[in-house]
């Protein structure tokens, strides 16, 4: 299902007018009834904040694929791992490297070993980011 699709069904689920949802997000009528219509996609800020309103992620929105780059147990247990070593904090920032690192591959598709490989690197480059954050900004 494609970005224009996703909006307009969510959109609906939700009982928001094309202009309810432009003053939400901030654009004009028009721009959401050309998303909709034109299958135009906005920029990553513009679905950060679709996304935000509907309570969904970047990836489902932008990714036309049914499931996710990432499978829900392998995000839960990044996010669990993010949360018990960094807490609430840590776990909100990897929930946004996550969104971040889906929208790099809206409308292109990776078979599912280059998705496990890119998915085990960025879960150790953000892992161990924060450990050595921790050991330099932590008071002695």
């Amino acid at each position: 299902m494609h970005f224009s699709e996703k909006l307009r069904l969510l959109r609906e689920e939700h009982n928001l007018s094309q202009i309810e949802l432009a003053k939400k997000i901030g654009v004009t009528e028009r721009t959401i009834y050309n998303y909709e219509t034109k299958d135009r996609v906005p920029k990553i800020d513009i679905v950060a904040k679709i996304a935000k309103v509907f309570g969904v992620t970047i990836d489902a929105l932008t990714s036309d694929a049914e499931e996710s780059s990432v499978t829900g147990s392998e995000r839960d247990n990044f996010l669990q791992t993010a949360r018990e070593q960094f807490g609430s904090r840590g776990k909100k920032e990897a929930e946004t490297l996550l969104e971040r690192a889906s929208a790099l591959f809206a409308g292109g598709e990776l078979d599912e070993d280059a998705k496990e490989e890119f998915f085990q690197s960025l879960t150790n480059a953000f892992l161990t980011a924060k450990k050595e954050a921790r050991k330099k900004f932590t008071n002695k």
